[in-house]
Formats: structure tokens, sequence, C-alpha cells
């Protein structure tokens, strides 16, 4: 064959016998004896327009076709242009094929009969060669597996990777996918392809897991895509699947997944009981079946975890998540090394790592998968040494704020005043809730302070803001209130010096920061004081309450008839706003009534307002047999009524069980302004204590009554009055009219007075002095004799 004369390389590329190719049948000559509809169409010359004609004689350049079929052995294709009847010019692409007829012996001379030629335009020639291509090569990737099926899904072409996985035969021809996959796998997909069999809608994509009958393990997860084969004329006859493998991408990303849930999660808790419980939570089940995480003992109490002498640690199990079945031996001491964990060099179905922040270690996590599961790989243990690094910060966080919060909380409670106390005038207790309960400490407080004369004051104290700053602000409030107390001042009188102190108090921390101090720059400014505050006096012997108030609400008081009102005090500005003056209030109060001091978290809220408040906290005090419950048990339910996740302020409640001093327990006698009735008055010292039969009492009472009522005579002149009181001490009174402080002084050898206070000081228990709105008082008090206990 001469194919230097072809025009165009002799590659011998045969057409596919596709829809839309023309043919045409030669005679040995080359003349055309058939013509088919599509060359019609593709040269636009009926079939009698050629029939008898030389086919090359068509081309618009016969002598490019090279030599006739005559003149060529064998099938041969090639390319020309061919003039149309239209009068256009069309590349075509074209394929001769010799015919031998049917009958000829095998003896008769060698040589075709005829000729069929198949032409088709250049550019859908080259198209179909690009899908031969297509589709041949597919069936060559080793990195996807490609399945044909019937529509009986039936495999009919698979490629070599269809799965890479163990446990499929060797030839898949004629093979249904159950026969080689788990029967839930395999219905799995196979309804997906019938959905695109029924719909002829692409499936693109869809993450199926596949097992093998012979391994069934985890599987493979795979990326199935689909779409339907069908005929030019529309017949459905199969379907093609891809089967992707993405075990890996998937596995990766759980392992992110894995990574993102727990950084988010554990260290959402400031417990470390908490935030093992998060960390074990995350773990399960996307990397375990069981996940343990043991805590060192000292990190519970928020102290360093220090090793002991042989280098290891007590760890206390504090979190499991998972199915505790699984067998997961561990030792409850563990290396306090640098350990990082390790990949062992056979599989293992556990993983442990320590769990370790800042140079110390804390604990240790440890996963389990059940027999069976698929071994960890090197990129789990990376995961897990990722998250127990976030998960040990956490816990190193949790530990710091432990002993922050201890610390905070040991302050609050050196700060405030026993919850219960008893004393002659009242039984009291308290309870408090701060509204910041992450560190469990605010500026609210309560005192109970013993007052001379068997007096005791009640006090309620609200500081602005929550935290340290004004836990510490409350310290200070709380000091100078008992310190004011010890000089007996009216309520009113107290809150005006308090007053003052919270105004210099704000002035200190509005003092511009100093430029020259570096410090000062990167120091946090102090939030502004203020603060409220209700001072009372209740006296046991008139039976009578004063109170002031700085801003706060008024007291309730409950008597056992039923019956609570709230004490009418006219509530002055806060501390430290104005510098006004306060007013008193004085009320009566029954035997045994509770009186009850709160502060404003108590009875306000966001949903509701004062008024609504003090009806609820009426209601709380004059319920049945609230007389009949401790205070203790009925503050905390009082104050266990407010949720403490919706509490906007800090709540604290002083309930006081109010007591008197019986009428036979007190005597008060009048002294006329005469030197000689100091002995009129040791007599009926001496006779009184005889009928409270305190006689041991009696020599060091006369000492103590004749040195102040002589005082009292000799520098004021009178009147002057006395009053015994017998309450849990005995109680001497001498008040007379003056508003001059008494002075102890130590007396020279030499001196004939100046003795009288020094004594009175050196035989009682405790002495002072009070002003009142008549004058002063001058009291003392001796403890009884040993056995000898007498309260109302």
């Amino acid at each position: 064959m001469d194919e230097e004369i072809l025009p165009f390389a002799p590659e011998h590329r045969g057409l596919p016998f596709a829809d839309g190719a023309a043919g045409a049948l030669l005679d040995v000559e080359g003349r055309v004896i058939g013509w088919t509809p599509a060359a019609e169409e593709l040269f636009s010359l009926r079939a009698d327009q050629v029939r008898g004609r030389r086919l090359r004689d068509l081309l618009k350049d016969p002598d490019a076709a090279g030599p006739p079929p005559e003149r060529r052995t064998g099938a041969w294709s090639g390319e020309g242009v061919v003039r149309t009847a239209a009068g256009g010019e069309l590349k075509v692409e074209f394929q001769v094929l010799p015919l031998t007829d049917v009958g000829t012996s095998a003896g008769a001379a060698a040589g075709p009969a005829r000729y069929f030629v198949l032409a088709a335009p250049a550019r859908i020639a080259a198209r179909w060669r690009q899908d031969q291509a297509f589709t041949r090569e597919l069936f060559l990737q080793d990195r996807l597996g490609l399945a044909v099926f019937d529509e009986e899904l039936r495999l009919v072409r698979t490629n070599t990777h269809l799965l890479p996985y163990t446990g499929l035969p060797p030839d898949l021809r004629d093979r249904r996918l159950g026969d080689f996959l788990q029967a839930k796998d395999a219905a799995a997909v196979e309804q997906r392809l019938r959905e695109v069999l029924r719909t002829g809608l692409p499936l693109v994509r869809v993450e199926e897991t596949v097992r093998t009958l012979e391994d069934p393990r985890g599987g493979a997860v795979m990326a199935v895509s689909a779409f339907r084969l069908q005929s030019p004329d529309g017949q459905v006859f199969g379907v093609t699947a891809l089967f992707t493998d993405i075990t890996e991408m998937r596995r990766a990303g759980e392992r992110l997944a894995v990574l993102h849930r727990a950084t988010a999660s554990v260290g959402g808790s400031l417990s470390v009981a908490g935030t093992a419980e998060e960390l074990a939570a995350a773990l399960v089940p996307a990397l375990a079946d069981l996940a343990v995480v043991e805590i060192a003992e000292a990190v519970f109490t928020g102290e360093e975890a220090t090793p002991a002498p042989d280098g290891t640690l007590t760890l206390r199990r504090t979190a499991v998540a998972g199915r505790t079945s699984v067998e997961a031996p561990l030792e409850s001491l563990v290396p306090a090394g640098p350990d990082d964990g390790a990949m062992p060099a056979d599989p293992l179905t556990s993983l442990t790592v320590p769990l370790s922040a800042r140079g110390s270690v804390l604990g240790r996590v440890a996963v389990h998968r059940e027999a069976g599961e698929p071994p960890y790989e090197a990129a789990d243990l990376d995961l897990l040494q990722e998250v127990a690094g976030h998960a040990a910060l956490a816990l190193d966080n949790a530990r710091r704020y432990t002993r922050e919060h201890r610390a905070s909380v040991a302050l609050q409670r050196s700060l405030l005043p026993p919850s219960q106390s008893e004393t002659v005038a009242v039984t009291t207790a308290g309870a408090y809730l701060p509204a910041d309960t992450g560190t469990g400490v605010g500026g609210d407080w309560f005192d109970v302070i013993p007052l001379s004369s068997a007096r005791v004051a009640l006090v309620a104290g609200d500081v602005v803001g929550h935290g340290l700053a004004a836990t510490a602000t409350m310290g200070r409030l709380r000091t100078a209130v008992r310190t004011l107390a010890d000089l007996d001042l009216e309520p009113d009188e107290l809150l005006e010096h308090l007053d003052d102190l919270v105004s210099q108090l704000r002035v200190e921390t509005d003092e511009p920061e100093q430029p020259d101090d570096a410090a000062e720059h990167t120091r946090p400014r102090p939030d502004p004081i203020g603060a409220t505050c209700l001072y009372a006096i209740y006296d046991p012997v008139s039976r009578r309450c004063s109170v002031a108030s700085a801003g706060h609400p008024p007291p309730a008081v409950a008597t056992q008839d039923g019956t609570v009102t709230f004490v009418p005090v006219n509530p002055g500005p806060p501390l430290g706003v104005s510098g006004l003056p306060f007013e008193v209030a004085e009320v009566d109060v029954a035997p045994e009534s509770i009186v009850a001091l709160y502060t404003d978290g108590l009875i306000e809220s966001r949903d509701r307002d004062l008024d609504e408040g003090m009806a609820e906290l009426s209601r709380s005090l004059s319920r049945p047999g609230v007389f009949d419950t401790s205070l203790r048990e009925l503050g905390l339910e009082i104050v266990s009524a407010r949720p403490a996740h919706h509490l906007t302020d800090d709540i604290t409640l002083l309930l006081a069980r109010t007591h008197v001093v019986p009428s036979e327990d007190q005597v008060v006698w009048p002294v006329a302004a005469d030197p000689a009735a100091v002995a009129d008055v040791r007599e009926a010292a001496a006779r009184q204590l005889r009928v409270w039969d305190l006689t041991d009492l009696a020599f060091t009472t006369e000492l103590v009554l004749s040195e102040l009522v002589t005082n009292a005579i000799r520098y004021t002149g009178g009147p002057v009055e006395v009053r015994l009181i017998r309450a849990g001490s005995l109680i001497c009174e001498v008040s007379d009219p003056s508003a001059t402080q008494p002075r102890m002084r130590r007396a020279l050898l030499t001196d004939e007075g100046g003795r009288g206070l020094y004594l009175v000081a050196q035989l009682t228990t405790r002495w002072g002095c009070r002003y009142t709105r008549q004058g002063k008082t001058i009291w003392a008090e001796q403890e009884f004799p040993d056995g000898e206990v007498v309260l109302p």
C-alpha cells in the first residue's frame, strides 16, 4: 500500500459504529450501490443522485484520496473534504471495510467483492475518539473504583480497584454487591443505584460505608457517584458507579472534629472534676469506646502536683465515659516524668498520654477500644496528645482558680461573723448567697455586735459590685462599724461617721495616678466605692429597737400572732453620697419576735420590683409553723427560693429572734446629789444581790457603785440614777446629765485620788461609757461566779 499519497498520518484510526455515521456500499470498482439516510444528510445528496457514481468523485480533491479501493488490500481510513449539493465543503473522516460474499468458496480467488465505507464529520469523529479514550482511561485508573451495572444491578464491567479493601472475589462479572458485601452495606448502595435508574438524576459523592463478608471490621468509607446509561433512543440499560475511597479523609475530618469539640467543650468549667468530665465526654465515641481521666490529688485543692520521692504521683480516677465493659486496668500511681506517650510497635486498642501543663504533670488520660475495633494509628496518638495539651491547660486554670477561690472564700468567711449566734438579747442565724457563683464572694454582709447593758446591734450592708474588690471594701466597712459600735453611738450618729469614712474612701479611689509611677499605669483602677447600710440596736430591757438606714431597705418584724410589719424607717442616702443626716425610727418589739435584716438582692430582681419582693418576704415570715422552725432552716428556705443562676445581686439575710430581760431581773434607783447617798446605794445593791443569789459579787459591786456614784455626784451635781441588770452577767449602770467623757488615768503614789476608774477596770470584766439624750451612762459588767448562768 502506497501510504505516502494518503492525506493523513497512517494511524488507521477506525471510526466507531456510532449514531450519526454515514454509510455507503461500493462495488469492486468503487461505485456507489448503497446509500444510507445519514449519508444523504451528510453529503446533501439523495441515493438516486449518487447511485453508480464513484465515491471518490464526491471529494473536493479526488486525487488526494490516494489509489482507488481495488488497488488496496485490507481496511483503511483517511480524511478529506467533500462538496455538498448546497455548494458547501465539509471535512470528514472515513473508514473503508472490504467485504467478501458469503457464498464465496474457500478455494475461490481472494479479493473483496464490495466495500463498505463509514464517514463522519471530522469534529464528530474526534469527539467519538475522545469518548472512547475517556472510557478506556477510566477503567485504567487505580485511585477510584469504576463499575458498570445492568438494569438488574448485576456487575457488567469493573476495574481492578473497585473497592480497595480485602475480601473481594477475583472475578466480579455477573455478581451483585450482596455477593461480597455485608447485606446492610450492599442494600444501602443498591438503593442509591436504583434511584438513579428510576429517576435519571445523577448521584454525586454520597458517602457510604462498605464492608466485605470476609472482613466485617470498620470497612472503607466510599464516596459513591453514579449516572444512568441509556441508548440514543432513550432505552435504559444500566448504570455506571464510581467508588472513591475517602476513608482517610473521613478519619482526618473526624479527628479534626474531635479536636474542635474537645477544645470548645473542655475549659468551659472552672471545676477540676468538671473539666475532666468534659474531656472524657469529648473523646467518646469518636476516638474511643472508653475514656478514663485521672487527676493528681493535689490538683483538687489547688496545689501543685508534686511527685513523691520515688517520682510517682497518686491519681484519683475522676471521669469515665463510654462502655465500662471495656477491659482497661490502670494503676493509681504513674511516673511523673515528661513522657508524652509513644506509639507501640504492635497494634493496640489502648492509648495513654499524660496531662502536662507549664512543666507540671497533672494527671493522665487513657482511651480504649473494644476487641474487633480498628487499632489505633499514629495519627490517633497525635490527636490525643493535642487534645490532652488543651485539656491540661484548662485543668491548670481550674487548679489555679480553685486555689484562688479557696483563698477568696476563706477571706469572705473571715470577714463575716458566725452564721449563728446566741446572746442575751437575741438568737440569730444568717444566710449569704453570692450572685457571682463562680467566685463565691461579694460585698454584702451582716453582723451581730454585743453592746453594753445586754443590748445588741444588728447590721446589714451592701457594697456596690461583686468579687474580691467588693469583699475588701466590705471588710473595711464592717471593721469600721464594729469600731464605731464599740463607742456605743446611736444608730444615726454611727451612720454619719460611717458616711464620712466612705466619702474619704471615694476620694482615695478618685485620686489621679502619678505620671512617674509606671506600675500605677498598669494596675487596674478600683471600682468606685458605694454602699448601703442598716444599723439597728435592740434593747432587751426596754424591748425597743432603734433603726437607722443609709439607703437600705427596712427590716421586717414578725410576731407570733402571724403579723409581719416593716419598720417605718426613712432611708437616708447611700453612704458617701451627700453627707445629709440620718433619721432614727424606734419601735416596740414583742418578746420572741423575729426581726429580719436583708439586702435588696433578696427582694429585687429583673422580674419583680421591691414591693413584690417585700410582699414575698412577708408571706415567708407569716406562714404557719414559722416559729417552730429553726432560724437557720428558715433562712435557708427563704434564700433558696431565689434560683442562684437568676441572681443579679448578692443576697444576705439575718434573722434574729428577740428575747427580753424580765422585770424581776432589773432594778433602778434614783440617787440624790448628796455624797451621803452613796452608802444607801451600797446597801440597796447588797440587798438586791442577796435576792438574786449573787452574794459572791456583793463586795465588788458595792465598790464599783461607790466609785461611780461618787464621781457622778462630785463632777455633775446630779441627778444620778443607778440600775442593776441580771442578764448573762451582772451589769451596773450609773447615769448622770453630764456629757463629759470620764478618763482613766494612772495616779502617782503621792496623789490622793484618781484611782476610781482604774479600780473599776481591774475589778470588772469590762466597762465603758455611752452617751444618751439625757447625758451619759457609765457601765460595768461582772461575770457570774462559776456554775451560775442566768439567761432570760
